[in-house]
């Protein structure tokens, strides 16, 4: 017979660190996407607020221990035996780690209801509760998105607008720099061209892609600029510290529902891990959600962080099982409606792992699930 609680340690912290490979950047994709701060900075912030937002789980998110053990979805007696908690964890898992290897950003969230629904459908068949999987789990994962997309689309005009209103102003850079230009000067025999060069001046006039709009002004005396970067700071970290709230309680979950760890010790393996793998795993899914869904500025940064920690930190407290994947794009998406420089084909792709998600992870549950019983008999 397999070592369960051994089994089942391992496949928690697998998941653990494919969730933190997979999410950890998402809180801070804004500060490098609009090149607030450079890449390891922000992966060192996310890393820190996450662990925070881990530990914070213990106490503020208990609700989701007890969403993410099946409960009212499988019968309680599956979830005890140790086969079930295991298939559904490694399904997750190695679905959240193939997407990372790929630079995908899927949902943990999506990939655990997939896992439940692929080895529930092997374990209980039919008796499924379809109902409490529509309102528990794929209702809120499917509508917070949208909700969202909406808050950044209506989100940043009314910011802008509350800027204007204050007379504070986005400054447009005046770049000056040498530039080498080729001239020609003669001509072979063969007929190749010669050409040497010559320094000359280039002025670019640019509102973002050659230099970082700032705002000008100032409040009570400080730079509007700096108060905004520290706003975009604080956003950060709070989308991050929302993450770890929410994500640790989902990952530990089943573990402590079977009997294979502790509550207390189980989160703070779990925030250990997730950081390993954030530090680690994170570059791929990092460049995407940075730098290829929009571009964008400070503001639309700081509009995005507020509307996806707002939406993670509320869903956590009434244990809602929403994914920080699907709210921190969404918003994203939002930002790029809004500003007219969203890359609608990298979109497309993302909302397509987003569908795939779901079957992948069932699939993979299912046979581990149908796999493992064969062992354990």
């Amino acid at each position: 017979m397999l070592p369960w609680n051994v089994t089942l340690f391992v496949a928690t912290m697998f998941v653990a660190y494919a969730n933190g490979a997979n999410d950890n950047f998402k809180g801070v994709a804004t500060l490098f996407g609009s090149g607030t701060t450079n890449y390891r900075k922000a992966l060192w912030l996310a890393t820190a607020t996450t662990f925070a937002g881990s530990i914070a789980a213990v106490f503020l998110a208990t609700t989701l221990v007890q969403t993410f053990r099946g409960q009212g979805l499988i019968p309680d007696a599956l979830v005890g035996s140790k086969p079930f908690p295991v298939a559904v964890i490694l399904g997750a898992a190695l679905t959240v780690f193939l997407a990372t290897k790929i630079g995908a950003p899927i949902s943990t969230t999506h990939s655990l209801t997939g896992a439940f629904v692929g080895a529930g459908l092997v374990a209980v068949g039919l008796d499924l509760d379809f109902s409490t999987l529509w309102s528990s789990y794929l209702g809120p994962l499917m509508v917070s998105p949208l909700i969202a997309v909406g808050l950044a689309v209506l989100g940043y005009p009314l910011f802008r607008l509350a800027a204007n209103c204050t007379g504070f102003t986005k400054e447009t850079c005046l770049c000056i720099g040498e530039e080498r230009v080729p001239v020609a000067v003669a001509m072979t025999p063969e007929g190749r061209l010669v050409t040497t060069g010559t320094e000359s001046l280039r002025v670019v006039v640019d509102e973002e892609s050659n230099c970082r709009q700032r705002y000008s002004g100032t409040m009570f005396g400080v730079n509007v600029q700096t108060v905004l970067d520290a706003g975009h700071y604080l956003s950060a970290g709070a989308v991050s510290f929302a993450r770890g709230l929410n994500d640790t309680p989902k990952i530990v979950a089943l573990s402590v529902a079977a009997g294979g760890l502790n509550l207390g010790w189980g989160v703070y393996l779990v925030a250990l891990f997730m950081a390993l793998g954030g530090l680690l795993h994170a570059q791929g899914v990092a460049k995407t959600v940075s730098k290829r869904i929009t571009a964008m500025d400070t503001d639309q940064g700081v509009v995005a962080n507020l509307v996806t920690s707002f939406l993670v930190i509320f869903a956590s407290r009434w244990g809602l099982p929403v994914s920080t994947t699907h709210v921190a794009c969404g918003a994203l998406f939002g930002i790029g409606a809004s500003n007219g420089k969203g890359q609608w084909d990298v979109i497309r792709n993302i909302v397509l792992a987003w569908v795939i998600t779901l079957p992948v992870a069932a699939s993979l549950a299912a046979g581990i699930y149908a796999l493992v019983q064969r062992i354990a008999s």
